[in-house]
């Protein structure tokens, strides 16, 4: 997210750095760049110039004149009015009413209501510990209840089917009633979509509202809608007062125009971003790790809260204390770092959130994507429990069979095995000569996994 706007802002700013001196003219300058970067992310254009406006009154004041780095208290400033435009900090859910508390999800379809309905149940149950009952009022597209069915299901969540699906207003009001004897503490209610916005979707809409005590009322919309997000922001805020918005597919998106924008146009919070298909691709959003984004800053705390929460803790000790005794590194202890790898959407996706600096330079390695760790956790998958904790016994024949078994060519289970012989010698290091020993011969060394 944010990748083009983050270049051309960066480029910007970086002119600007190590500075001695700021004048009004290499302020206009480079805000000149800055507006043209916003308005190419999609940024709509009254947001642009009250942005740029603010950011050179505070520019040429003595706010900057005084400092002793004007270039670094330039950007300070573009950071702190890019928070000021990506809004308050994150909330989450309002849970203080009684339960149960009412989430109403709105928006145009394709937006990703169907899923976000699941991932904010999945949310709650996780880090709140509440308990969430999903329905869908869709009666326009079946599949959407079947889509919600089924991912309710997938994480332990229930979902209400309303023996009436002819008419909306009624479902919620049954589903809202299920709730109740179910004691169960927020409902979730996913309301249909169109293409695009009309009197009868919105008159729809308004009647659920209505119907039920509905506590949050979001807009779901997707990220690389571009300016059409906007004037959907608009229209559901004005049939909905709005209490909140989620940013889907935040992570397909290089402009991020619908962010700067959406917030600004309605006046209320981004709650939460879609980074992904799976139910636990849902962060809060955070403002000022957003604009240290953007500016090419990193968000090392988003990083940490990731790898804390999606590292599994048992398995990380079981095997520092395997390698410590000396005992082999083997296939199965290489396939539980992948797959841990993989739930946090590759090495790129953490690389994201280092700042500029700190990432490694040029194109990352082939073979550290999602879909590239997903192929080497397949082909471990195809060995059997004797190739896994021996991999010295896999020959051509057997390399045929499992690369057969998991659909890939021979030369993939090539470069996994040796992907694997350079991490059991890393490993063989560590009990010999501790970590440190370790970080001495690594560099450079770990070779690119299947392409």
């Amino acid at each position: 997210m944010f990748d083009n706007l983050s270049e051309r802002l960066t480029q910007a700013v970086n002119a600007l750095r190590g500075r001695g001196r700021i004048t009004e003219e290499n302020v206009s300058d480079t805000l000149r760049q800055v507006r043209m970067a916003l308005l190419e992310a999609d940024v709509v254009l009254p947001v642009v110039k009250e942005f740029v406006e603010r950011v050179k009154a505070r520019a040429i004041g003595n706010e900057v004149s005084a400092s002793l780095t004007p270039g670094q208290a330039f950007i300070k400033i573009i950071h702190g009015e890019l928070v000021k435009v990506l809004g308050e900090p994150a909330r989450g859910l309002n849970l203080r009413a009684e339960p149960p508390v009412v989430v109403l999800l709105a928006g145009l379809q394709g937006a990703g209501k169907t899923t976000t309905a699941a991932k904010l149940a999945r949310w709650l149950s996780t880090t709140q510990k509440k308990k969430a009952l999903l329905t869908s009022t869709d009666i326009y597209r079946p599949a959407a209840m079947l889509q919600l069915e089924r991912l309710a299901r997938d994480i332990g969540a229930t979902y209400w089917a309303s023996p009436d699906t002819r008419a909306p207003v009624a479902m919620a009001r049954a589903a809202y009633e299920q709730a109740r004897r179910g004691l169960y503490d927020v409902l979730i209610v996913d309301t249909a979509g169109r293409l695009h916005v009309d009197a009868e979707m919105m008159a729809e809409v308004r009647a659920i509202d209505q119907a039920i005590p509905a506590t949050e009322r979001l807009f779901v919309v997707d990220a690389m809608a571009g300016q059409d997000a906007v004037n959907a922001a608009r229209a559901f805020n004005e049939a909905l007062e709005l209490t909140g918005i989620v940013l889907t597919k935040a992570d397909g998106d290089s402009r991020g125009g619908a962010a700067l924008s959406v917030r600004q146009v309605t006046g209320r919070p981004i709650l939460f971003l879609g980074v992904g298909e799976k139910t636990e691709a849902l962060e809060l959003f955070h403002p000022e790790r957003i604009a240290s984004r953007i500016l090419g800053m990193g968000d090392v705390l988003g990083l940490v809260e990731e790898v804390e929460q999606k590292i599994d803790r048992d398995k990380a000790e079981k095997l520092a204390r395997k390698v410590q005794k000396g005992h082999g590194f083997d296939l199965v202890d290489l396939r539980d770092q992948l797959q841990q790898l993989s739930s946090m959407g590759g090495l790129g996706a953490l690389l994201d959130k280092l700042p500029a600096g700190m990432a490694p330079a040029g194109r990352m390695p082939a073979g550290m994507d999602d879909k590239a760790l997903k192929r080497q956790i397949a082909l471990i998958n195809s060995m059997t429990p004797g190739e896994r904790r021996f991999p010295a016994i896999i020959d051509g024949s057997r390399k045929r069979r499992i690369a057969a078994g998991a659909g890939l060519g021979v030369p993939e289970i090539n470069r996994l095995l040796k992907q694997f012989l350079t991490m059991q010698k890393m490993m063989k290091k560590v009990s010999k000569g501790g970590l440190r020993n370790l970080m001495r011969n690594i560099g450079g060394k770990m070779p690119p996994g299947p392409r």
